[in-house]
């Protein structure tokens, strides 16, 4: 049973006239109430709110009693006024000689419509305030209903933002756009604070409901979360990396340990699988290569199975599959890159990162010091990048399919001997060899595709 203080739905109270065999029936306030099984005092607040919409009609039976009922009646209890009324807009709907008393959808059916939108929708009244929300609003904006129905669009609560950080002001606001000029406002794209504290960029469409006379009855706002969208374009354009040098003894000690001389070890490619964990293809000078499989084996947490692949003069290449989150897969992310696990050349052993100059550090560092508490950042400083062929690359192809390229590409696959044979690298992805070579094929397609059309034409 409802509280008494709970405001009850409007679609509850009109879905109780809709299951009546004769929806033009009238009902006593008391008697929508027990249907829903709800408090008479909020269910009356309801039935009057939807009375002036024109869904239901009203009649005052005695000094205590009303009545409701749909307006599509056809039982004879609806007054002279009202039927002449009716007979009057019936009039009115009659288009060019034909017959059009077909009425527009009830606002109930409307509602869930609206409820079903797998796109997140709001509506707001002509004085701003915001009258409906989806589901899928609430969990787009992580707010409940009622909170985001207590709202004006105009209030500062809300948090939104350009792109450039500054906040978006009432009246730059698109629903304010589609009340002063009664026209359609597509594409607006902000991000809004949520409620825990992240941020969300959403791209929302305004549109305006207009009565008869031209005037904005509603204003219907569909917004989608362009978070993925935004950090993927953001990937691509963005020509700015964050250098980051950092230090861990607890990171730097097993491998310390196991040096012979001065150490590098370099991490060539992350690999980030499907199910969970990934590939490292690490290469490294100044540890012997079964001392290197050992660290990984032994001192590194995340790691799994280590493999060897090749050792040639003074440098070592091993594959690493880990388990779970490592540093150099905090950094993928991010949408960065480790570049050496280690170096001793400069000195003071450090670890060399990057990250896109739109990321900031602390991100990337807090992350770290879960794995390794005692990591600090000894610098950073900007440098700037063209857009490489990887990023055009990676948009054409799935994620396995890039994934096949990359394993391929880092486990020596292309190499003469090979260091790896296409049986090893499908049981890494777990998939079969005939899928792999499928994957390989359709890259190695995608590469050269890109190359000669894509690049080759626009290039001439």
């Amino acid at each position: 049973m409802t509280d008494s203080n709970e405001r009850v739905p409007r679609a509850d109270v009109l879905a109780v006239f809709l299951e009546l065999a004769d929806p033009g029936e009238p009902l006593a306030t008391a008697e929508v109430a027990e249907a829903i099984d709800g408090d008479e005092g909020p269910v009356a607040d309801t039935l009057e709110e939807l009375a002036p919409t024109g869904v239901i009609r009203r009649k005052r039976l005695g000094e205590k009693t009303e009545v409701w009922w749909r307006p599509d009646s056809s039982t004879g209890r609806r007054g002279d006024e009202e039927e002449e009324e009716e007979e009057e807009e019936e009039e009115e709907r009659s288009v060019d000689g034909a017959d059009a008393s077909m009425a527009p959808p009830d606002r109930v059916v409307i509602e869930r419509i609206l409820e079903a939108s797998p796109v997140s929708i709001v509506v707001v009244e002509p004085t701003g305030e915001i009258s409906f929300a989806n589901q899928r609003a609430e969990e787009t904006l992580g707010l409940e209903r009622e909170t985001i129905t207590s709202r004006s669009y105009r209030e500062p609560t809300w948090k939104i933002h350009h792109g450039d950080g500054t906040p978006v002001s009432a009246d730059e606001h698109p629903v304010t756009t589609v009340l002063e000029t009664r026209e359609p406002d597509y594409g607006f794209e902000h991000w809004i604070e949520l409620p825990d504290g992240t941020e969300r960029w959403l791209s929302s469409n305004s549109a305006p409901v207009l009565t008869e006379a031209g005037e904005v009855e509603y204003v219907v706002v569909g917004f989608e979360d362009a978070t993925p969208l935004k950090e993927r374009e953001d990937k691509l354009t963005s020509d700015e990396r964050r250098i980051l040098e950092l230090h861990s003894a607890q990171l730097f000690e097993p491998f310390l340990e196991a040096a012979d001389d001065d150490i590098r070890v370099d991490v060539d490619e992350v690999i980030a699988l499907p199910d969970d964990g990934g590939l490292q293809y690490i290469s490294a000078t100044g540890i012997a290569p079964k001392s290197l499989v050992e660290v990984f084996e032994q001192g590194i947490p995340a790691a799994g199975d280590v493999r060897l692949l090749r050792s040639q003069g003074a440098v070592t290449a091993i594959e690493v599959r880990v388990e779970s989150t490592c540093v150099p897969l905090v950094f993928e992310d991010l949408g960065g890159q480790v570049r050496t696990l280690i170096s001793t050349s400069a000195g003071e052993p450090l670890l060399v990162a990057e990250l896109p100059g739109h990321v900031d550090p602390r991100t990337a560092i807090r992350a770290t010091r879960e794995l390794y508490p005692d990591v600090r950042l000894e610098s950073q400083e900007l440098h700037y990048s063209p857009k490489l062929l990887a990023d055009i690359v990676e948009d054409e192809l799935t994620d396995r399919q890039f994934a096949a390229l990359q394993t391929a590409y880092y486990g020596g696959y292309f190499q003469t001997p090979r260091s790896s044979t296409g049986e090893e690298l499908a049981g890494r992805l777990d998939i079969t060899r005939q899928t792999f070579n499928q994957h390989l094929r359709k890259a190695e397609r995608a590469v050269l595709q890109q190359l000669f059309e894509a690049s080759g034409k626009d290039g001439r």
